[in-house]
């Protein structure tokens, strides 16, 4: 794999400026703030190049992938497009020799991120996806005190959950074609939280599904996302975790993962973390604000990776994991069946 002398050296092209939370524009400037050089955008809506040019002066505006390809010396690029897109623009970008990183989810289907992954292995660069949340400040303190500090005893289970009572919305992230399903939001952030934390190898995967009570008030209709989803994810050491996301749901449960061990329970959310546990026979409940995230951490390191050899976090067969969890939750609630799950 090619090193750089610098971080300067690694100039990247983000595929897609357009979308909500203006997310273009955020890796580019994370790039930037990691010492890379931000070069080019590719966005098919005028409108928004436009916009680019003006956030980023002298930055190169491309109407396609295959132009920025023909034409810029961009060796970095950053594919911020629906899910449904990933894979097929990632493989352009890899063969072309770029190294790539996807917005999560890495892709839809194992059989896309194995593709991903061997291309990326073939040309010698790196495939990455943008899992910033791996620093956030509730994983960060969950690791300290479950994994480091060993203050719920061996986990048994995660519950992890999302979701509320509501019709979805009208934008993309609500069609199942494109975005994969309900589970695929922010269930991969739920799951790559949880496999910080259960480090066991997965066995098998059993998914179930409620679908048809949104959709027909929705503008996607039959293709609307799931009303509801669940994961069920058995691991070697005899472990398991229980993922949902729904839109059903009028007693939600307090936090994003309830952690169980043999000591005690821990239950976080974005903000808060309260443990449970014994002692001398008692029931003792301690309760924390969590630290603040490593919001840059991702994009420093990327580029330390690529400069310094660093070890790269969030490799392809890292991000491959959660996806392969989701994807055969798919499968298993489509064919009413646990499925085995396959390393790469």
């Amino acid at each position: 794999m090619r090193h750089y002398t610098s971080a300067q050296e690694i100039k990247i092209a983000v595929i897609g400026y357009g979308g909500a939370f203006n997310m273009g524009w955020q890796h580019l400037d994370q790039a930037r703030k990691a010492g890379m050089t931000p070069t080019a955008v590719v966005e098919v809506d005028a409108a928004r190049l436009a916009v680019a040019r003006k956030d980023f002066p002298g930055i190169e505006t491309y109407p396609s992938t295959a132009a920025m390809l023909r034409t810029s010396k961009a060796n970095l690029a950053v594919i911020v497009t629906p899910h449904n897109t990933h894979a097929a623009l990632a493989l352009q970008c890899l063969k072309a020799g770029l190294h790539v990183v996807c917005e999560k989810p890495l892709a839809i289907t194992t059989a896309e991120c194995d593709a991903m992954i061997r291309e990326a292995r073939k040309q010698g660069v790196i495939l990455s996806t943008y899992h910033n949340r791996h620093w956030d400040g509730c994983i960060i303190e969950a690791v300290r005190q479950i994994v480091t500090h060993n203050v719920i005893g061996e986990v048994t289970r995660i519950e992890a959950h999302m979701g509320g009572y509501g019709k979805p919305g009208d934008w993309w992230r609500s069609s199942k074609r494109i975005s994969g399903g309900i589970l695929y939001d922010w269930g991969v952030h739920l799951l790559e939280y949880s496999l910080q934390i259960l480090k066991s190898d997965i066995v098998e995967v059993t998914g179930v599904a409620t679908t048809g009570f949104w959709a027909g008030q929705t503008a996607w209709k039959k293709d609307t996302n799931e009303d509801e989803a669940t994961a069920l994810v058995r691991f070697r050491n005899g472990a398991y975790l229980l993922l949902r996301v729904t839109q059903l749901d009028m007693n939600t449960k307090p936090g994003w993962l309830e952690i169980t061990g043999t000591k005690g329970t821990y239950v976080m959310d974005g903000g808060s973390w309260e443990t449970i546990t014994k002692e001398d026979g008692v029931t003792v409940r301690r309760r924390g604000r969590n630290p603040d995230g490593k919001p840059l951490a991702y994009y420093k390191n990327v580029a330390d990776h690529l400069v310094k050899g660093t070890g790269l976090v969030i490799s392809g067969e890292w991000a491959r994991r959660p996806i392969h969890i989701l994807d055969l939750a798919h499968q298993s609630a489509r064919k009413g069946t646990a499925l085995k799950a396959t390393y790469a």
